[in-house]
């Protein structure tokens, strides 16, 4: 027998169990005739969300014209679109010629950093982190090096501790802003300092802006290349999140600052571009009415909204829990619970997610999938119905419950008299 064909070696220094081994154990359980609630993507279209009807319609209106590749930069009316919308938010430097669209943010985030890393190069990276980042910035040679976003800090990072992390070999300060999995939301202050930090160093910022439009309560995004101004900047944005169109495959990079000093990039990210020919030519042409039409999100982020309300449920079960804490998630599609009291010792948030997936039907992700030095965390998306959400809840709680019953010793009744004596 022939020996088995080889991998590549850095493929097992990556982590992806948002569709890893607790997934395929889910496929599993469904085959067997299990229903489950699959909390682990925050993918809308799955849990009763549509793409708007405008950007549907602009598809259909222009399907006769999908047939043959575009620019590997993307179609000059849809680079148009976003260019103009930079330039709105701030973005002064930004014309069609530094805009790429990609099959989603993910195919970009890839070509930005194989345009960008020689090997051993580091780049600073967010914990918790989509693990995207992490796992793109290995597979092209680079390592990511963690700064800590800590939950008794809102998950917001320190810029101070960012910095102290810089070393000759850094190229890139990655944000992820409203952020996933924690749903943190960026102030302008700290975004500053961050800025400073990449002036100061000659860094790249690689900023993952895909849910910029879903945001509750008082929480206000604010773009980043605005502020870094000639600081090189690459805003990455998309039609997944905001406009609920995450099978279509459409996202976007935005080169800013300096174009001088940033042109070699860009054109390294256009020769990446080319070798994948073009991005899927369809969805190109919902971007533009995404850009100009109709606001359908913020609807669904305020009181009374399918989002809100579902975050609200999020928070309420939290409160009302025994064993959860969570920092209110501010933007994003996700909340991302912790556990506290007595079973927060050595809890095993994997043996937890397996556990509540087993017995309760409700698939979870592990915290420690999110690049976090603990595991007492895990990550739902707000997507399921309120009422639902509360359910999972109750659900998670039952969890809990059993497995602190069970870490609990019971002390002989001749042993407590013997200690109360």
């Amino acid at each position: 027998m022939s020996a088995p064909l080889n991998t590549r070696e850095r493929l097992t220094e990556v982590r992806y169990e948002i569709r890893g081994e607790l997934a395929r154990r889910a496929r599993d359980l469904e085959a067997q005739g299990r229903s489950l609630i699959k909390l682990n993507i925050g993918n809308p279209g799955a849990f009763g969300f549509r793409a708007p009807e405008h950007l549907q319609r602009a598809i259909a209106d222009h399907i006769h014209a999908t047939d043959p590749y575009t620019h590997q930069q993307g179609l000059p009316v849809a680079r148009e679109a976003i260019a103009a919308h930079h330039v709105a938010r701030g973005s002064a430097s930004v014309s069609p010629e530094r805009v790429f669209v990609g099959n989603g943010v993910s195919e970009l985030i890839d070509i930005a950093l194989r345009a960008l890393l020689n090997p051993g190069d580091e780049v600073l990276v967010p914990s918790p982190d989509y693990p995207l980042w992490s796992a793109a910035t290995i597979l092209n040679d680079g390592r990511p090096v963690f700064y800590q976003c800590k939950a008794e800090n809102g998950f917001l990072p320190d810029p101070d501790a960012l910095e102290a992390l810089v070393s000759p070999r850094t190229r890139a300060i990655v944000l992820i802003n409203p952020n996933n999995p924690t749903g943190a939301v960026y102030p302008r202050a700290l975004l500053e300092r961050i800025v400073a930090v990449a002036a100061r160093h000659g860094l790249l910022l690689l900023c993952d802006e895909i849910y910029d439009g879903i945001t509750y309560d008082d929480a206000v995004f604010e773009p980043i290349a605005p502020i870094a101004g000639e600081v090189p900047c690459v805003s990455f944005g998309g039609l997944s999140k905001v406009h609920r169109a995450c099978g279509w495959r459409v996202g976007w990079a935005v080169l800013s600052g300096d174009e001088p000093r940033s042109r070699g990039f860009r054109n390294a990210m256009d020769l990446l571009g080319a070798l994948r020919l073009c991005a899927n030519v369809p969805g190109q042409f919902a971007i533009e009415a995404a850009l100009t039409g109709a606001d359908t999100i913020t609807p669904l982020c305020r009181p009374g909204g399918r989002l809100y309300e579902a975050r609200r449920a999020v928070i309420e079960a939290c409160a009302a829990s025994r064993h959860l804490s969570l920092v209110a998630p501010a933007g994003a599609l996700y909340a991302f619970p912790g556990i506290e009291g007595a079973l927060a010792p050595g809890f095993d948030d994997h043996a937890f997610a397996l556990d509540l997936m087993d017995s309760e039907g409700v698939l979870v992700v592990p915290g420690n999938s999110f690049n976090v030095p603990y595991r007492n965390h895990f990550r739902v998306t707000l997507l399921p119905e309120p009422a639902q959400l509360r359910d999972v809840f109750a659900r998670i709680e039952r969890v809990l419950d059993r497995r602190l019953g069970e870490g609990r010793k019971v002390v002989p009744l001749a042993g407590r008299q013997a200690r109360a004596g």
